[in-house]
């Protein structure tokens, strides 16, 4: 159902600002699983635009740096698959959203009375929506928020920067700047 409308959608999705969107989404994923083959205990996040993405955590620039080219190559030879990343918030805004409509469901009824056969319903529910939301996340990624074709996107830059952060300390930032896509 989520193909079908994602076809639906195509000539949206194919928006040129919105595919730079995806075609960025799909790098970022990618060079994420590539840091993370690296380094099994990073700690990284990532958030695209259609002119790149930003990668926050701590990693060394030339790391980054292999990891990105890497990716694009990869992506660019059909290795699509690392477009798709399990910790995507595509995949946490589904969980969410699933797991709201199963509170609401479960609990909505106002003139009933709150009781433990209820709330037991209402987490049955919101666990049902939790076991859906992981590959309905992943199906979501593949047909809408990524696009693992990059096409003749390109990276430009990369650069680091060290922000402070407000519990002390500082974090790391990688900017990846592309074009085209």
């Amino acid at each position: 159902m989520i193909e079908q409308m994602a076809e639906a959608a195509k000539p949206i999705l194919d928006f040129p600002i919105i595919r730079r969107v995806r075609r960025n989404h799909a790098l970022e994923h990618a060079t994420i699983h590539l840091l993370s083959r690296m380094n099994r205990t990073l700690r990284m996040a990532g958030r695209s635009s259609d002119g790149g993405f930003i990668l926050v955590g701590e990693v060394p620039t030339d790391q980054v740096e292999n990891a990105v080219s890497d990716a694009l190559k990869r992506l660019n030879n059909g290795e699509s698959n690392l477009a798709l990343h399990p910790n995507c918030g595509t995949n946490l805004v589904t969980a969410g959203a699933l797991t709201t409509m199963a509170a609401l469901v479960g609990l909505g009824n106002k003139s009933k009375p709150i009781t433990a056969d209820r709330i037991s319903w209402t987490m049955s529910l919101m666990i049902m929506a939790i076991i859906v939301a992981q590959p309905l996340g992943m199906t979501l990624q593949k047909h809408v928020t990524t696009d693992g074709d990059p096409g003749d996107l390109e990276v430009v830059s990369i650069t680091r920067r060290e922000v402070p952060w407000i519990f002390g300390g500082v974090i790391t930032l990688h900017n990846i700047i592309t074009r085209r896509g």
